[in-house]
């Protein structure tokens, strides 16, 4: 991993190696060159009209997702298929996929073991609100792999951070809650929060319908600002602190030294549960960022990659709040609690998720992934330099990116002093017409398991072209 900077403000050129007006003709050249190797792609979108506004009835905008339209190039790539870590497209382009769902298919699309687990459901079932066979085995090897004691399952991420807040509003009897700029949770509507200029908290400005006044119940400060941080907790009114132990939402962001170690202190010191939400840091190791490094969060939740692609998601908890859960049931009357849904801990997603522990959430695995992301650390290591950059490389184990700055950003505010939305949108759409499918946000790349050998090297001959196109 990369050593952070410790200032507390970035002074950013906008990437003054970049040549502006080649920048604006590559994009033209790349746009014209995506659409002519995806004839039946371009097809496809314009018979769904997701090429212009005059959309037929079926799915608006022709995909089931609307963030789908907001990658870099003219329509969505279509897939016919995706296995491993190489996706094919309709026209029979093939793409080594670098964002893998970003981090939903962190081992590789359909794993063998996942596929093995969905046909044996065909004949254990779907889903009966009931209990699988499998109950014991994932139980305790969720313990062995988190290290939390107690835990439940949900369909999302999304849904399993809400149960953690009610649980912790619950048995804390607080209502406020405590997150960082530049956070990820989700669809939590009290997490889509951000500080504005003036350091306020607003809902974040691309938030859609807004229920309420986030500030109303969500406190939020600077990632890697204990002064800030202690400041809001002593008022002794937050039941939890929900944090990711990097932040991934405004591009990677590292904890500094001891810093998650201190935030485990100030919960200790004033009564405030910390809730730790791995989604996308579990990239970092076996059992994420919080086995890797030694936290112990009072909750623990991940989804996405959980189950090998198979919507699932888990929470985990102590024995602090399983006594305080257990305490605050007994006082009330019985009936819906909020928390749970119906296919969460389906036989299905028991099934994948057992697959997914016993054969992809390995050392194996891990070493594997964590080694391909060294070597496309060093890879853009070495071209950052052979074309004079000011460019850094953040690593989260298999997970990195590359940050448009010398000095790396310890938190959102810093971090968005860096984005070159035009740059990134060049990179995106020349490493697809080269054979390398990237998040369509960032620069981030994830190493997923038996990447093809010469991937990383076809990887930095794709960047040098793009660059020699840019400067």
């Amino acid at each position: 991993m990369s050593e952070q900077n410790n200032s507390s403000a970035l002074k950013i050129a906008p990437n003054p190696r970049i040549n502006r007006d080649k920048l604006t003709y590559f994009i033209c050249y790349e746009r014209a060159a995506f659409i002519d190797a995806r004839p039946e792609g371009l097809a496809m979108a314009a018979k769904s009209s997701c090429l212009n506004h005059n959309c037929p009835p079926g799915f608006w905008r022709g995909v089931p997702q609307h963030w789908m339209m907001d990658w870099p190039s003219p329509f969505p790539i279509r897939l016919k298929s995706a296995k491993g870590t190489i996706v094919t497209d309709l026209d029979g382009n093939e793409l080594v996929d670098l964002c893998l769902g970003d981090t939903g298919a962190m081992f590789g699309h359909s794993p063998d073991a996942i596929m093995r687990a969905l046909n044996g459901v065909s004949e254990t079932g779907l889903t009966a609100m009931l209990p699988s066979e499998h109950c014991e085995f994932v139980g305790r090897k969720l313990v062995e792999v988190f290290g939390l004691a107690y835990w439940q399952m949900a369909l999302s991420a999304s849904d399993a951070n809400r149960f953690a807040l009610r649980v912790s509003r619950l048995i804390s009897k607080r209502q406020k809650i405590l997150v960082f700029d530049g956070c990820y949770h989700g669809a939590v509507d009290e997490t889509v929060v951000a500080l504005d200029d003036n350091g306020e908290i607003i809902a974040k400005p691309s938030n859609w319908g807004a229920a309420f006044n986030p500030a109303l119940n969500t406190v939020c400060v600077p990632f890697n600002d204990l002064e800030a941080l202690e400041a809001k907790l002593k008022s002794r009114d937050i039941a939890c602190i929900l944090m990711e132990p990097a932040l991934t939402n405004c591009g990677i962001i590292l904890p500094e030294a001891g810093y998650l170690q201190a935030v485990e202190a100030l919960c200790e010191k004033y009564d405030t549960l910390l809730v730790v939400d791995e989604t996308h840091t579990l990239s970092t190791g076996l059992g994420g960022y919080t086995r890797s490094f030694g936290l112990e969060p009072d909750i623990f939740v991940a989804g996405k990659a959980v189950a090998g692609g198979i919507p699932c998601a888990i929470w985990g908890f102590n024995e602090k709040v399983k006594t305080g859960l257990e305490n605050a049931r007994a006082n009330m009357a019985q009936g819906h609690s909020g928390v749970g849904t119906t296919l969460g801990g389906s036989l299905l997603a028991m099934a994948a998720i057992k697959a997914s522990l016993e054969s992809l959430m390995t050392r194996e695995v891990y070493d594997d992934m964590i080694a391909s992301a060294s070597e496309l650390e060093a890879e853009l290591a070495a071209i950052i330099a052979e074309f004079d950059l000011d460019w850094s490389i953040i690593r989260l184990g298999a997970r990195l990116e590359i940050v448009f700055s010398k000095l790396i950003p310890t938190n959102a505010k810093q971090m968005r002093e860096t984005f070159d939305m035009e740059l990134e949108h060049a990179i995106h759409l020349g490493l697809i017409n080269r054979g390398f499918l990237v998040t369509p946000f960032h620069n981030m790349l994830l190493a997923g398991p038996n990447l093809p050998p010469d991937a990383i090297k076809k990887y930095g001959q794709a960047m040098r072209q793009i660059l020699e196109n840019v400067v």
